[in-house]
């Protein structure tokens, strides 16, 4: 599973260049050799899943978090390649799949609350409700082991038919 994530928000005339290659590097670069290191083994066994972990913002855009959604749109492209890929290779039950959650419950998403409530001088509660959470059907911020269900589903023998998908974890935020 290629799961990581670090942000940086700014306009993009400001944005600055060295954490632009930071971003990529660790949300796009590095899922594509664990990949490429990890796939001729999986070819090899006659089974393997690759799981990655995108964003809802490897299907849809936010302002000034260019670097981000560039590397998570990245990233559904990558998975979608790799998945034809294998499928030419006539391993048909190798599968390469990406999750789409919106907001998780991490520690990347906890500090965003923290500073959104203290640029904004508004509690975190708020934060979440009428920020994070604003296109949200259900106002709820997903859990790791929501992600962690999803990436075992992915993983069951019987899920050989299911791959090259964005499989969206968005409480319905994409619904609109």
């Amino acid at each position: 599973m290629n799961n990581a994530g670090l942000q940086h928000v700014s306009p993009i005339e400001s944005f600055d260049e060295s954490q632009w290659d930071v971003m990529l590097a660790v949300m796009l670069t590095a899922p594509f050799l664990l990949t490429k290191l990890l796939i001729g083994g999986m070819y090899e066994r006659g089974w393997g899943r690759v799981v990655n972990v995108a964003s809802v913002h490897g299907l849809v855009a936010s302002a000034y978090k260019s670097a981000y959604v560039s590397a998570k749109h990245g990233l559904v492209g990558l998975t979608k390649a790799v998945a034809l890929e294998a499928g030419a290779q006539g391993s048909d039950n190798v599968t390469v799949n990406a999750i789409c959650p919106s907001y998780v419950r991490t520690p990347l998403v906890e500090k965003q609350i923290a500073e959104q409530a203290g640029m904004h001088g508004i509690p975190e509660s708020e934060v979440v409700e009428n920020v994070l959470l604003e296109r949200n059907a259900v106002k709820r911020l997903i859990e790791p082991a929501d992600v962690a269900s999803m990436v075992a589903f992915l993983c069951r023998d019987d899920m050989w038919s299911l791959t090259g998908r964005a499989l969206t974890m968005d409480a319905g935020w994409l619904s609109h």
